[in-house]
């Protein structure tokens, strides 16, 4: 093997470097990095969430947010937030996915309850 050989094989070209922007779910994710300290790892940014009634399933699955409002106002939960009980007004559930979707939910009233990043949505009791 020749010396240039050697010095391209240890120093390869970078060809292309494309950035694209940061996204509004990008920069939430980011910002729930550095309040859990630093650690950026999928299963700290994440929750399982499930709104249900009786009858019906509106949501199951994995979310980075879900904001509420119950008598004291509007509120989020976040991954790794501390157990939560609370009776919600009615309102519009807002669950941010992981995707960076958001789906809206028009509410009644229920009860949420938050344990260990999975959050359960009880509607219609």
């Amino acid at each position: 093997m020749s010396d240039e050989q050697n010095t391209s094989a240890a120093n390869p070209k970078v060809i292309e470097v494309t950035t694209k922007p940061i996204t509004k779910h990008e920069k939430e994710e980011n910002r729930a990095t550095r309040e859990i300290g630093g650690k950026k790892e999928s299963s700290q940014l994440s929750m399982e969430i499930k709104v249900t009634s009786p009858f019906k399933t509106y949501f199951d699955g994995t979310a980075f947010s879900i904001t509420a409002e119950n008598d004291t106002g509007v509120f989020d939960i976040l991954p790794t937030h501390h157990n939560f009980i609370s009776l919600l007004k009615p309102c519009t559930l807002i669950i941010r996915t992981v995707a960076g979707e958001e789906q809206k939910i028009d509410i009644g009233g229920g009860l949420m309850h938050v344990k260990a990043d999975r959050v359960i949505v009880f509607l219609d009791i």
